[in-house]
This record gives C-alpha cells, structure tokens and sequence, in this order.
C-alpha cells in the first residue's frame, strides 16, 4: 500500500486509529493536499488534540540526525534564549555543521545592538560546547533577515540536506513557511500553532534534485513557562509585537508581581530601578513584601492573572530562588516569559517561579537600557 505524509506535521498517514497519530478518514486520502484529522481541526478550527507520543519519542526522532550528512540550522528564540537554545544540541546532530539562527528579532526594543547580541550568542552556545559556523538574527514574521539567511544556509549547506533543529513553540514552522513562500510561492504549506508539539515526524522539502529542507519534531523543554500555562493565557504571555521596557522604582522590601505567574522580591539594597521585559498585555503589580503572600492567596486568577481563575487550581506553587546581585546590570530570566534588568551593588533579591521553571541571570543583553 502507498505510503501518505502528513503535509501538516509529517506524521504516517493511518485510517485505523483515530486516537493515534496520523489519522484521517479514507476519503482525505483523495485530496490533493493529505492532512491528518490533527492537522485539519488545527487549521480549519483551532482546536489541538493530545497525541501519544511521548517527549522521549520526539528526541529519539530527531537524534537520528548525527546518522545523517547535511547543515543544521539551530532556531532560537532571542526573547527567550535560555529556554530555547539546546545545550545537548552536539549529542543531537552529531558532527554536522551548525549555524544559529535567533529568530524573534522584532520583539526585542529597536534600539538593541545587534552586534553585540550577536557575539553574546556565540558566547552562550560555546559555554555549552555548541560549535557554530555563523549567527544570523531575524524575525520570520517580518521577514527580516531572510534574504541575509538564505545565502549563508546556501554558503554552508554544500549540496546537502537542511535539518531546522529546535525546542518546541519557537516558530519553526513559521519560519520555514516563509522559506517555502519566497520560494514558491506556497502559503502556510506546513501546520503553524502556539502550542507545543505540532510537528510529529520529518517534513522534507525539496531544495533541488539532491538535497530537501527538513523540518524535524519540536524538542521539549519543560523549564519553560509554556508547559504550565493554559492555550489562551499562552497566547497573552507571548509578545506579539516590540516589547515595551517597563521601569518600576523600589525600595527594599518591596515585590513585583508579574500577572500571577512569576514574583520578584527586592529584599535587601539601595533604592533602585527594575526594567521589566514582558509581553506588553502582562499586568505587573507591586506591593510590599509583607503583603505579597497575602495578596497572592487573595487575588491570585483576579487582580494577579493569568493564570485565569478556572486555571489556579492547576497551577504549580511558586518556588523561590535567591540571588545576590554583585556589580553591573544583571537580567533575571523566566525561561519563556520574559525577563528583569537589575544594577547590581549588592541588592539580594528573591524570584519566585512555578516549581519546574527554572530562574537564571545573567549580564544584561540590553545594557544600553
């Protein structure tokens, strides 16, 4: 029997199972363009359906890379470059060439260094034994960059297969649909979506005679915010468009709560500025700090939302993680949400998380702020 691609997510096309992956009905098989049902609801009418593979199957997928010969193209979100750059990238693709891309480059303010973020890039992925050929930042949304990547994916590929390697959620497939659109003409030709998981086997491309793009499975990373929140507060907590800096004056203690989903003491330190970097739509609250359990007990789905009233009973409890801002200006990191510049000289401050997000910092990408 024939064999049929998901032109949505790549999955084996199945006429048996409806609750696995792959299923359509027989009459789509007669369609020009195969979706699953998955795929179809997605695209027709928004809805997602939970499928049985597990996070183990996606890595084991994509790890069968290293096997292969060809170019990887690392996505990373620049808005959220520790949730998405993958620091066991080398045990993925082996010994192939890679080039990162940071996509997303139109949410970060105008007035950011590209060089510089650039260079910090490189730094970030050799400190986690990451070999790259090149960094290139774009916005797949805007199309920037596009035509700069292009060439360079040509200059390196030589010939051989593209493989687009990334965590899930940071646009993946809406990159690569712009790839295949100034190519081809063809609009959405793979399934796009905010939630995690959409791609479920190898899409391949043709590049010419020899060669395809191929977009592979979205690699879990359940550190970041994404994989606690519902679909509509996922859609509020993604930045849509530049993201407004946010300054709020503290003094000692003294909280800042980010929506309902993350918290920032100032326990101890000179008064100060905190810069917030959020989606625009995020409400941010401050309040003192022997008030703030309170409160959060109190208005926790309300005032301090998301998560959404129907969704806190779900959520995870917050978790605190302490630091000690020494010198200069330091960003304290919500994989997946955003982040906060802090100056350093010696302010101790707390972040409190969902259990299973992890808090980083780090010196500040934007220091010209």
């Amino acid at each position: 029997m024939e064999q049929y691609i998901c032109q949505g997510c790549g999955a084996v096309i199945q006429t048996e199972h409806p609750n696995e992956p792959g299923y359509a009905p027989k009459s789509a098989l007669e369609k020009e363009v195969i979706l699953c049902k998955r795929c179809f609801r997605l695209k027709h009418y928004n809805e997602i359906q939970d499928v049985s593979l597990t996070d183990g199957d996606f890595l084991k997928m994509v790890s069968s890379i290293r096997d292969r010969d060809g170019l990887i193209v690392h996505l990373i979100d620049v808005f959220d470059v520790e949730g998405t750059l993958l620091s066991n990238l080398p045990r993925i693709t082996g010994d192939n060439p890679i080039i990162l891309i940071g996509n997303k480059l139109d949410l970060l303010p105008k007035s950011t260094n590209e060089n510089k973020l650039k260079q910090w890039l490189r730094h970030e992925a050799s400190q986690l034994g990451i070999k790259i050929k090149d960094v290139i930042l774009i916005s797949s949304v805007k199309g920037k960059g596009m035509d700069e990547l292009k060439q360079k994916i040509e200059l390196h590929r030589a010939n051989k297969d593209v493989f687009i390697v990334g965590v899930t959620n940071v646009g993946k497939s809406t990159f690569i649909n712009h790839l295949i659109q100034e190519t081809t003409g063809e609009e959405n030709a793979i399934t796009t979506s905010y939630f995690p998981g959409t791609t479920l086997g190898f899409i391949e491309i043709p590049l010419d005679e020899e060669s395809a793009l191929v977009d592979t499975p979205g690699i879990m990373n359940k550190q970041q915010m994404a994989h606690y929140v519902s679909e509509k507060e996922l859609k509020m907590i993604t930045p849509k468009k530049e993201v407004k800096a946010r300054v709020y004056q503290l003094n000692e203690q003294q909280t800042l709560f980010i929506g309902g989903l993350v918290r920032l003491d100032f326990i101890k330190g000179e008064k100060q500025s905190f810069i917030c970097y959020f989606s625009n739509d995020l409400t941010i609250h401050r309040t003192k700090l022997e008030n703030a359990d309170a409160l959060y007990e109190k208005h926790a789905g309300e005032l301090l939302s998301p998560p959404y009233e129907d969704q806190v009973d779900q959520f995870p409890p917050l978790v605190a993680h302490s630091f000690k801002v020494e010198e200069g200006k330091v960003d304290i990191v919500f994989p997946g949400l955003g982040w906060i510049s802090v100056q350093g000289d010696g302010a101790t401050v707390a972040a409190h998380s969902p259990k299973g997000v992890a808090v980083t910092t780090r010196k500040s990408i934007l220091s010209g702020h």
